[in-house]
């Protein structure tokens, strides 16, 4: 039978060489809660911490990186995609307030290369170590006439936990509250089809380098990996200044102001200066030549603005020193301000993905 399969395309041979490439990696994210070890049906993990909670939320997320891969796949790297991975899907759970506790993920492709796929695994589980989350499990699928022999994507889903009572959100924010950016790596994991757009259109290779970036390739520059927030905000909830956080975004797909509006509740409103930061080099050498203005870009790159924590006035600059001393660089980017009226405001976001948030715009000129 294993034989016919083969026929068909699919290696299973192959897929269990990939699983002994990965599994030290996998294993080295296992602490004493998780059950079962590499290559169980299911992920099993210890919930008996769960007792000393008052009222226990789950928190959960799914995600992929997009097109990104695409570049991967044109340099044939691969070790980086995995951190991407991690942060997209951690980084929206520490949002509300929630420390991820395990995280599964699925990868399909064309043929399986198994140096390849523990390569990405391994990128998974380097990112799930470095923010203290459990790689429980996963799945690699062969999709022979689907996907192209060097074609795959990747997703990963994790879950996580935070007290009813310290559950983050517009709930909490008030008028007055300081926003501070967090700075992003780059481009994270948004916005690569505009990307691969400008980079076609501009008759470039990835394989080569390029004035603008240095001695490392093109691509080697637009892989840059997605900065992990979820350690370092895990450990400012917990701390003394825990309290003082309101609430918090991730800024992904959307944009600035659509990520800041749905975080945020209505009636409040937010002007975020940009004259507060310098978005990184990478934006403005993407924007000069795809021809755009970076405010044009806003509302699909974080133009260095990875993620935002919404916090007391009087613990902001506590809060930004431990952030900065954590290795993140974080500025204030504005003040919750009353809506000045309840109509539709010029110039402001006020709903994204469903939600009915607050009204964000951004104002100013971006520093140079």
């Amino acid at each position: 039978m294993a034989d016919a399969y083969a026929a068909s395309g699919v290696d299973t041979h192959a897929g269990d060489l990939a699983v002994e490439l990965m599994k030290k990696a996998v294993s080295a994210t296992h602490g004493p809660q998780v059950f079962g070890g590499v290559g169980g049906f299911a992920g099993m993990f210890d919930m008996s911490e769960f007792k000393n909670y008052e009222k226990p939320l789950l928190a959960t997320s799914t995600d992929g990186v997009g097109t990104k891969v695409a570049i991967a796949q044109a340099i044939d790297k691969h070790d980086t995609i995995g951190q991407d991975l991690v942060g997209m899907v951690v980084d929206d759970i520490v949002v509300v307030g929630a420390k991820s506790l395990f995280m599964t993920d699925y990868i399909a492709c064309g043929k399986v290369v198994p140096e390849r796929i523990a390569d990405i695994v391994r990128g998974i589980a380097e990112g799930c170590s470095a923010v203290g989350v459990a790689l429980v499990g996963g799945e690699t699928a062969e999709h022979p006439g689907l996907l192209g022999v060097d074609d795959y994507d990747v997703a990963g889903a994790a879950t996580g936990v935070v007290e009813a009572s310290k559950m983050l959100g517009a709930h909490r924010v008030q008028v007055g509250d300081i926003v501070l950016g967090l700075e992003a790596s780059g481009l994270h994991s948004n916005g690569y089809s505009l990307v691969r757009k400008i980079v076609a259109d501009s008759k470039l290779d990835y394989t080569k380098t390029v004035a603008e970036f240095g001695s490392i390739s093109l691509g080697e520059a637009l892989l840059e990996p997605t900065r992990l927030y979820t350690g370092v905000l895990n450990e400012l909830l917990a701390g003394e200044f825990g309290s003082s956080v309101r609430a918090m975004s991730h800024i992904t797909g959307g944009g600035i102001a659509a990520n800041l509006s749905r975080v945020l509740p209505t009636g409040v409103s937010l002007d975020v200066d940009r004259s507060t930061w310098n978005p990184l080099p990478v934006f403005r050498t993407l924007a000069s030549w795809g021809g755009y203005q970076l405010t044009e870009l806003e509302g699909t790159w974080n133009l260095g603005l990875g993620f935002a924590v919404i916090v007391k006035a009087n613990a902001a600059a506590a809060i930004t020193a431990q952030l900065a001393a954590a290795g993140v660089h974080t500025w204030q980017l504005g003040i919750i301000e009353s809506s000045p009226c309840d109509a539709d405001l010029p110039g402001y976001v006020t709903n994204a993905k469903g939600v009915d948030g607050g009204a964000v715009r951004l104002v100013g000129s971006y520093s140079n």
